[in-house]
């Protein structure tokens, strides 16, 4: 294996969760189906390299099933946070504030200020001007709601 691949289930979490932003990005547009998704991804190159050998899989089908199938839970925990319906967010920012809802209430092994950080990147990556303070302030209303307990442990250190 080169320096550049890693073994299944050990790669990058970050490029997985790129992968999986992605992939809500064209489900959100063109509404393609799980399958089509995960073909999609895995054939993804970004500069040559393929995402695919650098990502953590596993982490990523985990992630990218998880979100679709509780979109709609997602949708309901994350409305009254928002300013605007959930129909009209951008797809970027939908795709960013649904992997990290997901992440906040199930991914409990992450710090939920590594949970808005990951997105925020998404967002400042992918997303509008200024799309990712809004995802940041949106989380962070979340976090409080989903990881009250180790919000408040934080606020106190």
């Amino acid at each position: 294996m080169s320096a550049k691949q890693s073994k299944p289930g050990r790669g990058s979490r970050q490029i997985s969760r790129e992968l999986v932003l992605r992939a809500l990005y064209e489900r959100l547009v063109a509404h393609s189906d799980l399958a089509t998704l995960l073909v999609h991804m895995e054939e993804e190159e970004d500069d040559g390299i393929r995402l695919s050998a650098e990502a953590n899989m596993s982490f990523f089908k985990e992630l990218l099933e998880g979100v679709l199938k509780e979109v709609g839970a997602l949708d309901e925990a994350l409305a009254p946070h928002l300013d605007r319906a959930v129909a009209e967010l951008s797809p970027i920012e939908h795709a960013a504030l649904l992997i990290g809802a997901y992440e906040l209430s199930h991914t409990l092994n992450v710090p939920y200020k590594v949970v808005i950080n990951e997105a925020v990147n998404l967002t400042k990556k992918y997303g509008g001007t200024d799309g990712h303070k809004f995802v940041n302030g949106v989380l962070d209303k979340l976090a409080k709601v989903t990881r009250q307990v180790e919000v408040e442990a934080a606020g106190r250190g």
